[in-house]
């Protein structure tokens, strides 16, 4: 947490606020996974642009107008860039009136001529990261593993099938790697594989093609419902101060015990790689 559909609710709430914005200034805390990468001085006086998403990151670019200048009044030169923004497991973006003083777990602050934008993040696993493009590093290498987007019309059942085949690990495990699609986590994974009515321990490589088609289906159907929900809010997500609901609406997710709403038997819960994992052994194949 937060996957693709918290992410993606959060570029959502925040691209038309943050598009046009003019940056004052940006303040850091205490680090954060990776360093920003750059002088922030050096971003001073940029314009934010229009806030895109790939898989988890979100991309906030800057451009740097003709007649900025730095501090001292020398004209600033090259381009400006953008920013490369990743929640890590309990991060959640904010836009608005920054608090003052910054809370004990705001790391990251760019005040803008609009108001602040801030990334607030109790394990300090999320990332704030400076490059010159998405193509060029630092950026191009974290999101170069990345697979294909769960709604690019490029994908097809085909292709996945193709995918899976390469593989002998469970397919959960495999979902969650974020190599054949990007997006699917944990919750979104176990909810995924019940609505295909797959085992979630299945070797990849025996999905055949039907079932292949089947969970694609079912896995961009499981985080349009969510985004559409507005996310999950499990513990500490919020896009710009508002939770999501998706959770409330999980057929197997969390439900460990209770029926499965298919064929009433009892939902199971297992742990594959240190994660819960959610199905029903009657419905699930």
């Amino acid at each position: 947490m937060p996957e693709l559909p918290e992410v993606e609710v959060t570029r959502r709430c925040l691209a038309g606020e943050l598009a046009g914005a003019r940056v004052h200034r940006i303040e850091l805390g205490r680090p954060l996974r990776w360093p920003l990468g750059c002088d922030p001085a050096l971003l001073e006086g940029t314009v934010a642009g229009e806030m895109s998403r790939r898989g988890k990151y979100l991309w906030l670019p800057l451009r740097r107008e003709a007649s900025a200048r730095a501090a001292n009044g020398a004209p600033r030169g090259g381009a400006a860039g953008g920013l490369l923004i990743h929640l890590g497991m309990s991060g959640a973006l904010s836009f608005g009136a920054l608090p003052a003083p910054p809370g004990p777990h705001d790391h990251f602050r760019l005040h803008t001529d609009r108001g602040g934008l801030w990334l607030t993040d109790p394990r300090r696993f999320g990332a704030v990261v400076w490059s010159a493009t998405p193509e060029q590093d630092p950026a191009r290498k974290l999101l170069s593993g990345l697979g294909p987007e769960p709604f690019d019309a490029g994908l097809d059942a085909r292709g996945f099938h193709a995918a899976l085949a390469r593989k002998r690990t469970p397919v959960k495990a495999a979902l969650l790697a974020g190599d054949l699609v990007v997006g699917a986590g944990n919750i979104y994974a176990c909810e995924a594989l019940w609505r295909a009515r797959i085992d979630p321990r299945t070797p990849c490589h025996r999905i055949g093609l039907v079932r292949a088609e089947r969970l694609l289906a079912a896995v961009r159907d499981v985080l349009a419902r969510a985004i559409e929900a507005g996310g999950s809010t499990l513990r500490d997500f919020n896009a710009n101060g508002v939770e999501g609901h998706y959770q409330t609406q999980a057929r197997v997710y969390g439900r460990g015990g209770e029926p499965c709403p298919t064929c009433a038997r009892p939902v199971r819960r297992i742990v594959q790689g240190q994660r819960a994992t959610y199905f029903c052994a009657h419905c699930q194949r």
